[in-house]
């Protein structure tokens, strides 16, 4: 979402990144570039203006034009007030001390609001707690029953009407009678899919605001479409006075929005984003962080949540068994395989490259260097290609003689160079995981990233 900005500010940044000594006209200057970088990227045109002021004020301070890594200490207030303009901090979800929680979802029709439902929901089952959605829309005909789909998919049940709800008193009583059931029987969290609905249509916000009289949600979630810049701001400003939200959940971030919303939302509204919708699946919804939003659009990666995405996508036990494979190099092509489907969990190649430091390089190094872009394809084709094969053959490669290649390469759709290609590939990578974890009790290069991954959480921890 933010490559075009991250480009454009890395690019104005690296002017005053330089030994030397920084003028006040050089920071100026550079200021006027990041300007309108920012109005490029749809971001609202006051905040711009109160931002570069605040950095400006910062930066041609007597302290850093005589420091000895001024274009450094520059950068870091740039940082500093990015992330103070998206919310400083994470903000979390308000738990109700008496279960269950009321999350209360709104927002227009078209945003996203039924899906996310769907995904905080799984976020709330992944933390063992007791999860009952409500389908409180009663004018879009296939609501409930997405809902509903959504709910059997992910083993939460779903309150639904057994008729169409009309008016106000009827929806409201509705909900009402869904976290009545939620109490009565023990959920910890319930989450109403309220009906989408115009800012500006007064009877459906009434309505909103006559469910939230009756179950007191504890959270109000506005579900705001990304793509839409700006408009997302204004929205957000019409819920909020009308009815009141918590926060923000911005959907389809993985599209090619321009970021305004995401950087304009909390300072037009004072209300923080939540949670970002970074796919389809039930798990791409991501707690948002303002400091590591900063640094990605800084160019300087999010390592933070690459971690944290790679924790839950590989358990201790895989970790510790790949660990002792790499050791004693007895690595067989299915456990290669395996690792392949392990990366996949973490997203696609481009949202993991966009959380390492200079990400965005590497996205375009990986581009250019093939007319097929970033490497899903390739893949997808080697674990076409291990599939292929024999679970003898994936366990011991030695055996893959010119008449076995023959028939994988038929079996996968690929060629004998292909498979010679990947099996000279799967013996480099087992030497490099090799060296990663060391030997004879040296730790290797993972130890040392682990011990870093600790450092950067201490650096990040209040």
């Amino acid at each position: 979402m933010f490559s075009a900005l991250t480009e454009k500010i890395d690019s104005v940044l690296k002017k005053i990144r330089g030994p030397g000594v920084l003028r006040e006209q050089d920071v100026t200057e550079a200021l006027k570039e990041v300007r309108l970088a920012l109005l490029e990227a749809d971001v609202n045109f006051k905040i711009v203006k109160d931002f570069i002021a605040r950095v400006q004020e910062k930066a041609v301070g007597k302290e850093i034009l005589e420091s000895l890594n001024p274009g450094q200490q520059v950068v870091k207030v740039v940082w500093e007030e990015l992330r103070d303009l998206m919310g400083s901090e994470h903000a979390g979800l308000s738990l109700s001390s008496q279960p269950p929680t009321v999350v209360m979802m709104v927002g227009l029709q078209g945003a996203g609001k039924t899906t996310s439902c769907g995904k905080l929901a799984y976020q709330f089952k992944k933390q063992s707690k007791r999860v009952l959605m409500i389908a409180a829309d009663p004018r879009r005909p296939a609501a409930a029953d997405q809902l509903a789909s959504l709910g059997s998919d992910l083993d939460i049940p779903v309150h639904r009407a057994d008729q169409v709800l009309s008016g106000r008193a009827q929806v409201t009583q509705f909900c009402k009678e869904g976290v009545a059931r939620g109490r009565e029987h023990g959920y910890d969290v319930v989450v109403l899919d309220t009906g989408g609905r115009l800012q500006v249509d007064q009877d459906l916000m009434q309505e909103l605001v006559d469910i939230k009289a009756a179950v007191m949600p504890q959270e109000i979630l506005l579900v705001a479409d990304s793509m839409t810049g700006q408009e997302a701001v204004n929205v957000a400003e019409q819920f909020d006075q009308q009815v009141g939200i918590t926060g923000v959940i911005l959907t389809k971030i993985e599209g090619d929005a321009r970021g305004g919303a995401v950087l304009s939302i909390r300072a037009a509204t004072g209300k923080p984003i939540k949670y970002l919708g970074v796919g389809e699946k039930s798990d791409a919804l991501e707690p948002f962080h303002p400091d590591r939003m900063a640094s990605r659009i800084l160019g300087m990666g999010d390592v933070l949540s690459l971690i944290e995405k790679a924790q839950d996508a590989i358990s201790k036990e895989e970790a510790e068994s790949l660990q002792r494979k790499m050791t004693s190099n007895t690595l067989t092509l299915e456990d290669f395989r395996d690792q392949i489907k392990q990366v996949n969990k973490l997203g696609s190649m481009e949202q993991i490259m966009g959380m390492l430091p200079g990400g965005e390089k590497l996205k375009a190094m990986v581009s250019g260097a093939s007319n097929q872009g970033l490497p899903e394809k390739e893949m997808s084709r080697v674990v076409a290609i291990i599939d292929s094969m024999t679970p003898k053959e994936r366990r011991d490669h030695t055996i893959i003689n010119g008449s076995r290649k023959k028939r994988i390469a038929k079996g996968s759709g690929t060629s004998v160079q292909e498979i010679n290609r990947l099996i000279k590939q799967f013996l480099g990578a087992r030497t490099m995981m090799k060296s990663l974890v060391g030997g004879k009790g040296k730790p290797g290069k993972l130890g040392k990233l682990k011990r870093r991954g600790k450092l950067i959480r201490a650096l990040h921890s209040p």
